[in-house]
């Protein structure tokens, strides 16, 4: 475990350099939502979705800035959505990372326009030559971005899970919920390497295949962590879902049997990377990694 340690801190150090190379700090008007941007962005986090496409993109031998500044426009649409679900009209937190969330250290307003701002801001970095040199290729990027974060992807299942009818979900309409709102920027983390490295379509069906085994059992693993974790551990509230009266894996399987289906999603994650034989070590450990993780 120690390997993907250092991997994965190796990954969010270069990530963290880049995007603060990306969102400077600016002196005008509009310096205070900027700061509230690279507040959200900057110090913190696994990386972990720009972690898969930095190393989905290596199975290709990408070069390693065009797959960085891909990751980078990931992580941004991923702080987005972590600002804006933090907000009182979503999930009310005041612990992200911890540390107070966007609309406590500011207020509601420039959370909304610190979430705005990062969103579309991922798009300038994806069209940006920098991305790759072609330019259908950096319009496959964001066309596939804007897919999974939108309405058939992160928006929809966030729209799922605030309706009223999530408590009575069944454990199919839990995992839909789950691979639309959690899942779908796994798998274009996992995509985007695949896009980058214009690979073969057996290639690219594997990782997402991957990256899908690989989101459920990380929702699942959160769902457990919900229940066992402190808030020390995970740096933000636990306890939020089960409090809610949300139906959760947990709720429907009970802690043991969802322990058990997030190992055996694992299993499965990995086996879809035999494609790549031995080139996929460290997306396997990294499945390892979730399935283990304390946060």
């Amino acid at each position: 475990m120690q390997d993907i340690t250092q991997a994965l801190s190796r990954c969010a150090n270069a990530v963290e350099a880049h995007l603060e190379r990306l969102l400077p700090s600016v002196s005008t008007a509009e310096g205070e939502v900027v700061e509230a941007m690279r507040y959200s962005a900057l110090g913190g986090g696994k990386r972990l979705r720009p972690f898969l496409v930095m190393e989905s993109a290596a199975l290709f031998g990408v070069d390693p800035s065009r797959a960085l500044q891909a990751a980078a426009a990931l992580e941004m649409v991923h702080c987005y959505s972590l600002v804006h679900d933090d907000l009182p009209a979503m999930d009310d937190s005041d612990l992200r990372r911890g540390r107070a969330t966007v609309h406590r250290k500011w207020n509601d307003a420039t959370a909304i326009l610190a979430g705005d701002g990062l969103l579309t801001e991922a798009f300038t970095v994806l069209a940006s030559p920098e991305s790759h040199p072609d330019a259908q290729v950096r319009l496959e990027l964001i066309t596939e971005l804007a897919t999974a974060a939108g309405a058939k992807g992160m928006v929809g299942g966030q729209m799922i899970d605030l309706s009223p009818d999530r408590a009575k979900l069944d454990l199919a309409g839990i995992t839909r919920l789950q691979a639309l709102k959690t899942g779908a920027l796994i798998r274009y983390a996992c995509e985007a390497g695949a896009i980058l490295g214009q690979a073969q379509r057996e290639e690219r069906t594997a990782l997402r295949l991957y990256a899908e085994d690989l989101g459920l059992a990380f929702q699942i693993v959160d769902d457990l962590l919900d229940h066992e974790a402190t808030p020390e551990e995970t740096g933000k509230p636990t306890g939020v879902d089960s409090d809610a009266g949300k139906a959760t894996f947990v709720g429907q399987l009970g802690l043991e049997k969802a322990r058990v289906r997030a190992e055996e999603l694992v299993v499965s994650a990995k086996s879809r990377l035999d494609i790549f034989s031995g080139k996929a070590q460290l997306l396997r450990e990294i499945a390892t990694f979730v399935l283990e993780r304390r946060s």
